[in-house]
């Protein structure tokens, strides 16, 4: 499948509506709809799930977090090395629920990007995305920390946010992909997004805690 914008990202954090079984069903809907639908969508499996779930679907997925080590004496750290042997074609990094220092960053991106490797840097404004920026990531996701999982999206409560993002990002590089997150939950969030200039979107429990993953997954890509 050719990955090419809109990107829907679907992180599946830790919820127990994404654990075990319940993680892998949610994958399967997500790589049904990308088939039947040609969207891009990639996922974010828990920790434990990361394996289990790239064997079982064909669309790609993501680590939500790398350490930067490499294998040896780490417990409970997680390797670059093990990301990559789990059949991931990336990771997301720093992350606002798990945040790493900028030279840890920059060490992360290097060693994914020498792995043919996917990097998805989170950035809480636009100062931070313009110094993620020029690390040169794959993708950059603006998600101002106070609007995750509140519903309410970066793109209708902070426009402005996401549209001098963008801006500032591919002032450095048009390369680089920009993510919008932070309460995307439906349809139209979507396209306030991507008609602010965004490549994509990086969401979690707008899907994940609906009653109906499916239908709320439909509902963001008919906007698309």
């Amino acid at each position: 499948m050719l990955l090419k914008p809109p990107f829907i990202i679907l992180n599946m954090k830790s919820y127990q509506e994404s654990s075990g079984e319940n993680g892998l069903n949610l994958a399967k809907i997500c790589e049904d709809l990308a088939k039947e639908n040609d969207v891009s969508i990639m996922i974010c499996p828990q920790q434990v799930d990361l394996t289990y779930i790239c064997k079982n679907v064909t669309i790609p997925c993501l680590s939500q977090h790398v350490d930067p080590i490499e294998s040896g004496g780490y417990t409970g750290w997680v390797s670059i090395n093990s990301v990559k042997n789990s059949g991931a074609k990336g990771s997301l990094i720093n992350h606002s629920e798990h945040k790493m220092n900028l030279a840890d960053t920059d060490l992360i991106i290097g060693v994914l990007r020498s792995f043919n490797l996917i990097s998805i840097v989170c950035a809480n404004n636009e100062i931070t995305s313009r110094a993620v920026a020029e690390l040169r990531p794959d993708f950059v996701a603006i998600e101002p920390p106070e609007l995750i999982g509140t519903g309410v999206s970066v793109s209708s409560a902070r426009p402005e946010v996401v549209s001098h993002t963008v801006e500032s990002v591919k002032y450095i590089d048009q390369n680089i992909k920009v993510l919008c997150g932070a309460g995307i939950s439906n349809g139209e969030d979507v396209r306030s997004a991507v008609n602010l200039g965004a490549d994509g979107i990086l969401l979690a429990s707008g899907v994940i805690k609906a009653k109906n993953q499916k239908k709320a997954l439909l509902d963001l890509i008919s906007y698309i």
